[in-house]
């Protein structure tokens, strides 16, 4: 079984990414019965028969779709994955963040695709709370990513307020 870091921790993954194949549409592939991540243009084609279904569902994004297009349907989904199709496609920080800040999304964020070691930081602070690493990457040694800077300076998804609030609000204290 695949493994991914999910809050600090590497844990196994039981959820299964659905890829259509050549010459499968979103409207006809079958949908699993297991915890699956199935890709926008699926959920968006067949959106009542998935919540029918007495199956955990998630879904994928594309570095080009973004959030908006599950503004309405967060609250249902178990797992929002953000595929990553190269490393310096950096437009799945902003959906992260968006999904965070600007929707209220609190269910779990999975950076999928080329996701590498030297991402995992600046990841998590924009939201996300998961990693399925490259193939070819050692999960041992990525998962000490998120120890490399022991804080920072500005706000964002996993801080809201700036070191200098921080120390002013302990100072205070």
């Amino acid at each position: 079984m695949p493994r991914i870091i999910k809050h600090d921790k590497i844990v196994d993954d039981h959820w299964r990414i659905l890829v259509l194949a050549d010459g499968e549409t979103p409207e006809t592939v079958a949908l699993p019965a297991e915890p699956t991540l199935l890709p926008l243009a699926v959920w968006l084609a067949r959106r009542d028969a998935i919540l029918a279904s007495e199956t955990p569902i998630g879904v994928w994004l594309d570095s080009h779709q973004g959030p908006e297009a599950l503004a309405g349907d967060v609250e249902r989904l178990a797992v929002i994955g953000i595929n990553f199709p190269k490393f310096t496609d950096g437009r799945g920080y902003s959906s992260a963040r968006l999904l965070r800040e600007r929707f209220a999304y609190r269910g779990e964020i999975r950076a999928i695709g080329d996701v590498l070691q030297d991402q995992l930081f600046y990841m998590r602070r924009c939201g996300f709370d998961a990693y399925a690493l490259r193939a070819d990457k050692d999960i041992e040694r990525a998962l000490t990513a998120l120890t490399t800077f022991s804080d920072s300076y500005q706000a964002a998804a996993d801080q809201p307020h700036p070191l200098f609030q921080r120390r002013v609000a302990r100072e205070a204290a």
